[in-house]
């Protein structure tokens, strides 16, 4: 039986350089029917193959077989994988720009709006470019999930019923809220939620409702709670190695923007609707879905007075930077700028979500400057 480390070395030893047809390694730690992976990846590879007219030829894997979530930064950067999906929560050390940032989740609730500022942000803001530069990756475009649920093994409706409860959970932001309204939070990848519910070492899990199918959580979650805890928008759905896309030629480059722009916008409308769809159907399975109480409510609605406040002091105390209240407040103000532009703007329409990405994000990135070494 061949071994995961020398599957990994050979693949990194075959990866070619930039060529009349460059192919290439694709990862995404996402199960191939989770949007992220499915539009993000699966479809982005055959629009990124009609853009280029065969010229670029991603070979997509989906799931944990090459990289686990925790490692697809690294993958990137060590050429393992040339282009990866990556939450930044699993590496804060490394990113801590991008976890600042993501201490805002509570406030938002608009995945749309902070697929597009995130993307925005992070190919715009010197101190954000510095960072992904600085872990060896080009970052291209982002994501955002729809407002996460709460998934029980029980009923979790009222503050007494979640007092004591294991909850997963994705960002510091969302761990407060838990530990204040009398939880536990547990931080492990959105792929262990199913075995840890399975197996108890989880009561509740806090994602998208679109995992009740597509990851079958409604089998060891009977329990959904119509609670929105926040959203999560932080890490490159495209990390490219930074030597892999220095070997591209501009034109190349320009054809995988455009892919971004128009993946991110079917992406995160299938996002939203498969989310929306899904409660239906995992309710038709007999999951329990519930609005949550008025005491649970109130927690919530709580917790995000103080979240500002607690961002900048978090981005400073936790993260480590030098001016963690100018960073946040410069991703407040992009997100203002995408709350103007998607004023008048479809987000149910992909052509016109396509449009305003190349306008507002790709436009002005040279593709014979943008990430090049």
């Amino acid at each position: 039986m061949i071994r995961l480390p020398l599957v990994l070395s050979l693949l990194a030893a075959t990866a070619l350089p930039a060529t009349a047809q460059t192919s290439f390694i694709a990862n995404s730690f996402y199960d191939a029917e989770v949007p992220l992976s499915k539009y993000g990846y699966v479809e982005w590879a055959g629009i990124v193959k009609d853009l280029s007219g065969g010229d670029l030829v991603p070979q997509v894997y989906t799931g944990t077989v090459l990289l686990a979530p925790r490692a697809s930064l690294q993958g990137a950067r060590d050429n393992i994988v040339q282009v990866a999906n990556h939450a930044a929560i699993y590496t804060p050390s490394e990113l801590p720009v991008a976890n600042a940032i993501q201490e805002l989740g509570f406030l938002y609730s608009d995945p749309t709006l902070m697929m597009l500022a995130a993307a925005d942000f992070s190919t715009h803001d010197p101190v954000q470019l510095k960072e992904w530069a600085d872990n060896g990756i080009v970052y291209l475009g982002g994501f955002a999930t729809p407002p996460y649920l709460l998934f029980c093994s029980s009923p979790v409706t009222t503050l007494a019923e979640l007092k004591g409860k294991r909850i997963r959970t994705a960002g510091s932001s969302v761990s407060q809220w838990v530990e204040r309204a009398g939880g536990v939070p547990v931080n492990v990848p959105s792929s262990e939620m199913y075995t840890g519910l399975e197996r108890g070492s989880l009561d509740c899990a806090s994602n998208a409702a679109n995992d009740l199918i597509d990851r079958s959580l409604w089998e060891v979650a009977k329990y959904t709670t119509l609670l929105p805890t926040g959203m999560y928008w932080t890490g490159p759905e495209w990390a490219y190695n930074a030597g892999f896309w220095s070997g591209l030629t501009p034109e190349q480059r320009s054809v995988l923007m455009q892919a971004s722009s128009r993946s991110m916008a079917r992406m995160v409308i299938n996002y939203v609707k498969r989310s929306e769809d899904a409660l239906t159907e995992a309710a038709a399975k007999g999951n329990r879905v519930s609005e949550p109480g008025e005491d649970l409510r109130a927690s919530v609605a709580a917790f995000r007075e103080t979240a500002l406040a607690s961002a900048y002091e978090t981005a400073t105390t936790k993260y480590g930077l030098a001016d963690g209240k100018a960073v946040i407040d410069a991703f407040r103000a992009t997100v203002e700028k995408w709350q103007g532009l998607l004023a008048s703007v479809d987000v149910r329409d992909e052509d016109a979500l396509t449009e305003i990405a190349l306008r507002e994000i790709y436009a002005d990135l040279d593709p014979a400057q943008y990430g090049v070494k």
